[in-house]
């Protein structure tokens, strides 16, 4: 038996949904509090499975984690252990962010190469080059990347892709290394910034936050901290972009609307009404959306965690519109499951040619990856008939109470057993 998402098409969605914290940041927090001894506390964050996944690997590296409603607490031990093995590790690619902590820590890191969504390949040639001019010792064996270091040297690293994940490696190796650490084309996204204000508070000393070049200057030692979660502007777009879909009229809170500019700014030219302030946004749609192009870039630029959304905006608009995707080489596999559903989409290379159709029709379709999944329960909240998604732990990895929170604006919706 397994879950599925069964989901009859044709109601708008309307009323009021909060934000959570950030998937792509809370996981990352959760790492860093292994880099000082004592409980660290995380406020706003999200029930779901990576969190679950994440809060078990550093169970067995021998801290104490208690998750209650929103706010998780760590209590990391003097000594934590070095070693994230495979079995875990392969179900979260977020798992490879323990590397710079246990390594910084411990004088070594033993960690499996990471599985996570299937949406391309993404080395860690960044986060290994960065550690080693760093001074450490870096293999890949047997399936591990077996790293270690008999002290950290500060060293100027410069990332020949805004890598957001190499970034976080080497910052949190760098907060405790001898000397000054600078990281040249740093990634931007809010969730770095997270992560830099999270350790700030822990002790670091970082400037340069929010922009692309980061400055680290060692520190002996770090102490716990207490930190909220920045709010997941991901899961807050696609809400933006189900409400547009289904034209319906949805107020978000809990997320600041400059996060989302340029997606909003797309949502606004297929047609939506978009107010905001403060950390509300509202979204109205009245009528069919037009259809917009997108390009997928490092943040300021428009978040490859929305083209999935945005394609099936796409396949029920009026016109045609280009989706390039710059970021990641497989995002695309999931417009084969699209096209069950009646989707008009052509792929050559990094580039999707959608032309709109004015209705998708209900069809089984399986998610491929986190997003992918999110833009198949919005094709299949407009396509005609029932829609029965497969693969929904994807979707319960990054969505906390994903279909009861859709039941709550309406939409018609319910998890079975198949």
């Amino acid at each position: 038996m397994v879950s599925v998402f069964r989901i009859e098409g044709g109601s708008p969605l309307r009323g009021a949904v909060a934000v959570p914290g950030a998937k792509n940041s809370v996981l990352k927090l959760m790492a860093a509090t292994l880099l000082a001894p004592g409980t660290s506390e995380l406020m706003n964050v999200p029930d779901i499975e990576d969190v679950a996944i994440m809060s078990e690997l550093l169970r067995r590296l021998g801290c104490e984690v208690n998750h209650v409603g929103s706010t998780i607490t760590i209590a990391v031990p003097h000594r934590p252990d070095h070693r994230a093995d495979y079995d875990l590790v392969r179900r979260m690619r977020a798992s490879i962010c323990v590397l710079g902590p246990l390594l910084a820590r411990c004088g070594a890191a033993d960690v499996a190469v990471p599985g996570g969504d299937n949406i391309g390949s993404r080395g860690l040639d960044m986060h290994v080059d960065g550690l080693r001019k760093m001074g450490a010792h870096v293999k890949n064996e047997h399936g591990y990347l077996l790293a270690e270091s008999e002290g950290l040297i500060g060293a100027q690293v410069f990332l020949d892709f805004p890598s957001v994940g190499a970034t976080e490696t080497i910052l949190m190796a760098a907060v405790t290394a001898q000397g000054e650490s600078i990281i040249e084309n740093a990634a931007r996204e809010p969730e770095i910034i997270d992560i830099c204000m999270m350790l700030v508070g822990m002790g670091a000393d970082i400037s340069g936050i929010g922009s692309s070049t980061l400055i680290i200057s060692g520190v002996n030692s770090l102490k716990p901290v207490s930190h909220r979660v920045v709010s997941d502007r991901i899961v807050a777009g696609t809400w933006a972009v189900a409400a547009v879909m289904t034209q319906g009229d949805l107020t978000i809170s809990g997320v600041s609307p400059q996060y989302l500019a340029l997606p909003l700014e797309k949502l606004q030219t297929a047609g939506a009404l978009v107010e905001s302030g403060g950390d509300t946004i509202r979204v109205r749609m009245n009528e069919r959306a037009q259809c917009v192009d997108v390009v997928t870039l490092p943040y300021p630029g428009f978040p490859t965690d929305l083209q999935p959304q945005f394609i099936a905006l796409n396949a029920i608009g009026q016109g045609a519109a280009l989706v390039t995707e710059n970021l990641f080489e497989a995002r695309f596999r999931f417009v084969q499951e699209l096209a069950r559903l009646g989707a008009d989409v052509r792929t050559d290379g990094h580039h999707a040619l959608i032309r709109g159709r004015e209705a998708l029709s209900g069809a089984p379709v399986e998610a491929t990856d986190i997003r992918a999944g999110a833009g198949l329960v919005l094709a299949g909240l407009v396509a005609q008939g029932s829609t029965t998604v497969y693969g929904v732990s994807h979707i319960d990895r990054g969505y906390a109470g994903f279909v009861e929170t859709l039941q709550g604006l309406g939409a018609k919706i319910e998890r079975v057993e198949d």
